[in-house]
């Protein structure tokens, strides 16, 4: 059986298909860039102009899941579907366009999906803590095994920190040394021991992308792939001593509506590593749509 997940996050729009038999076999992977929470802390409301190009790319993507076969597709949205005060408009105007309705989840299943997706696809062994940083919140879930042993959601992501606190291009250092500050202070009551860090999201595999000069983008070469603290200290000081234009032009491994926000996930992924006490961290190219079809395929579909 084919069955595919798309993720309508508060930053991007992602679809997998998976073939789900004896074991999961993903055959498609594909995401867009459509900002949805843009402005939503400042307003509370989700922009028209964000709402129209994100249904467009959900009905593109179904289009797609059903050319290539899926049976079922499960359609869940996150942070700014959660926050939004006309999130229902966007729902029901996505069933009238496609017929399909979308389950918006909570920050725990959320937390536990991208969980899933780590502890299936890297087995890391002992206790592990994964960070899933998004557009709109940054899930920590700690566990052994498939077994979630504690889970933490914190409301802040790419797109609401640099709305707040980076208002400079590039950014100025009181407004970095603002961001570390606010970071440290949620980030250390989420702090619990454990073997190993994974880290997942767009900005942490972009980065890995050009530390290895994947080009173009290949999920498959990037996850798994470990990342040192000095190499993350290194490309954060590189790359906010840049311009948002001299990123894209230097970097295309950087898409360029993802440009102007990277900073901010790179710092939370940076105080994480130093407040857990660690100087490694491993990437995953899996997060939470590739975690549906794991819970998907574990239940016997």
């Amino acid at each position: 059986m084919k069955v595919a997940s798309i993720d309508v996050g508060s930053y991007s729009v992602r679809l997998s298909v998976a073939h789900i038999d004896k074991e999961l076999k993903i055959i498609h992977e594909e995401g867009r860039i459509t900002a949805l929470a843009t402005r939503l802390q400042e307003s509370g409301m989700l922009l028209e102009d964000r709402m129209a190009e994100t249904l467009s790319v959900v009905e593109e993507f179904l289009k797609k899941a059903e050319s290539l076969g899926a049976e079922r597709v499960r359609l869940v949205g996150t942070e700014a579907l959660r926050r939004a005060k006309n999130s229902q408009e966007f729902l029901r105007r996505l069933e009238e366009l496609t017929g399909y309705q979308l389950e918006v989840i909570s920050p725990e299943e959320e937390g536990r999906y991208a969980f899933l997706s780590v502890a299936y696809s890297l087995r890391p062994t002992g206790r592990f803590c994964v960070i899933d940083q998004g557009g709109g919140s940054t899930e920590f879930v700690c566990g052994m095994g498939y077994q979630v042993e504690s889970l933490k959601s914190l409301p802040f992501g790419i797109v609401n920190l640099t709305e707040e606190f980076l208002r400079h291009d590039p950014p100025r250092n009181y407004e970095l040394e603002s961001l570390k500050n606010f970071l440290d202070e949620h980030i250390k009551e989420v702090v619990q021991p454990c073997d190993e860090l994974v880290g997942l999201g767009g900005t942490i595999t972009t980065l890995i992308a050009i530390e290895h000069n994947i080009y173009p983008y290949k999920g498959e070469e990037v996850h798994g792939k470990t990342l040192s603290l000095d190499r993350l200290m290194f490309w954060i000081e590189t790359l906010s001593a840049m311009k948002e234009s001299q990123r894209i032009s230097t970097f295309p491994h950087i898409e360029p509506k993802r440009a102007r926000v990277i900073i901010p996930g790179l710092l939370i992924f940076y105080r994480s590593m130093l407040l857990f006490g660690k100087d490694q961290l491993r990437v995953s190219d899996w997060g939470l749509k590739e975690g549906i079809l794991v819970r998907e395929f574990l239940d016997g579909v």
